[in-house]
């Protein structure tokens, strides 16, 4: 009996050294495990500064987009008025003129004619207006006096009326000369620049034939379409922000100046006209420009919309606070597509920095150090030293 309580007990104290030393190696993995996780969250996460923003205080607008080619807002295709043979030119293409200034002549030789003829024409029909008028003052007084009959006087005056409408149908001749003979002389009618120079001298042309194009370049204008159901947003004077091709990163500001009263009816669309001020002469015609009607504008706190997370049931960004990711609850105001921007209302401060893209998937509480940006390697030049 003795032997045998003796064994029961070896094996019980074997048991109990096995478990004893399970639950030993246990609480070492446990411990080994603890450490990990403690290590792994104490790690920090590089984030390149790509994915970096900082909201700041920033004017935002929003308003119907619209987009056309420039024009300038004074134009003139000035047109032969006679035929004959181009003499001369004196203004080429991108030449500035001022108002009056000559810019061509042409052939005045039969026109010149003309004019001298219906000069002289002018002179004989005055002189015959004078002798009827006087003819008929004479009879007039020889009929007081009962020296002549009434058919006589009635003669007198038809005679009278004629060569007054002779005198008139020569100033009329006269007139047309004169302003045939003025139109061989082509002329700027307003100060500008030559855009179009289709002619050169030994050209002939014909009344209508084109020969030069002069434009105003000081004011711009710039037609485009809106729908109709964003008339609401339209007025006379509303700014118009808009880049132009050729221009990258510079804006410029118009005003609309004319709204056509009818839509179009197939597209429902408004046509409006913006004048566009042109003093250093930076645009010229024919450039596209894509802009937006300044209907609303603020000035706030600003973030790009691409750092807002709209998903949720409450749009969040994710910021950064002493090293850690952390996400914050906004409220935001208006959104301005064209500069991909949105205002905030509360929650954020100006110089909060805020993650982008990727980096918005970073689990709050995680510590983060953004990367220095990409030096651009040196080039050898290849040059001996």
């Amino acid at each position: 009996m003795t032997k045998i309580n003796r064994s029961i007990s070896r094996k019980t104290a074997g048991v109990l050294l096995g478990v004893s030393a399970l639950l030993a190696i246990n609480a070492c993995s446990k411990g080994d495990n603890a450490s990990a996780a403690e290590t792994a969250k104490g790690e920090t996460m590089v984030v390149g500064p790509e994915n970096i923003t900082v909201a700041a205080n920033g004017s935002i607008m929003t308003g119907p987009s619209i987009s056309g080619t420039l024009e300038p807002e004074r134009e003139a295709v000035l047109r032969a008025q006679v035929s004959g043979s181009v003499l001369q030119t004196y203004a080429d293409q991108g030449q500035a003129v001022s108002a009056g200034t000559v810019l061509a002549r042409i052939d005045a030789s039969g026109i010149q004619d003309a004019y001298t003829s219906a000069r002289a024409g002018l002179i004989s029909a005055r002189n015959a207006a004078d002798v009827a008028a006087k003819d008929l003052e004479r009879n007039q007084k020889l009929l007081a006096a009962g020296a002549i009959a009434e058919r006589d006087i009635d003669q007198s005056r038809r005679a009278s009326i004629a060569a007054q409408a002779a005198l008139e149908d020569a100033n009329s001749r006269l007139a047309s000369a004169e302003k045939a003979y003025r139109s061989t002389t082509v002329t700027a009618p307003f100060s500008g620049v030559v855009s179009e120079r289709p002619v050169s001298p030994g050209d002939v042309v014909q009344p209508g034939s084109a020969l030069f194009t002069v434009v105003d370049p000081s004011s711009m204008r710039l037609e485009a379409s809106v729908p109709a159901e964003q008339l609401a947003a339209i007025r006379i004077g509303v700014p118009v922000v808009f880049t132009v091709s050729g221009y990258p990163g510079r804006q410029f500001v118009g005003r609309i100046t004319r709204i056509n009263p009818t839509a179009d009816p197939t597209t429902r669309q408004v046509r409006i006209y913006v004048s566009i001020p042109n003093a250093g002469r930076a645009l010229v015609g024919g450039l596209f420009a894509n802009g937006r009607m300044s209907s609303a504008t603020k000035v706030g706190l600003v973030v790009p919309a691409s750092a807002v997370d709209v998903r949720g049931t409450a749009p969040f960004v994710m910021r950064v606070r002493q090293g850690k990711v952390e996400k914050v609850q906004i409220q935001t105001g208006l959104t301005d597509k064209s500069s991909e921007s949105i205002e905030v209302l509360s929650g954020l401060q100006a110089g909060d920095t805020l993650l982008l893209g990727a980096a918005q998937g970073i689990t709050p509480g995680t510590l983060i150090r953004v990367s220095a940006p990409a030096t651009q390697p040196v080039v050898n030049s290849g040059k001996g030293s």
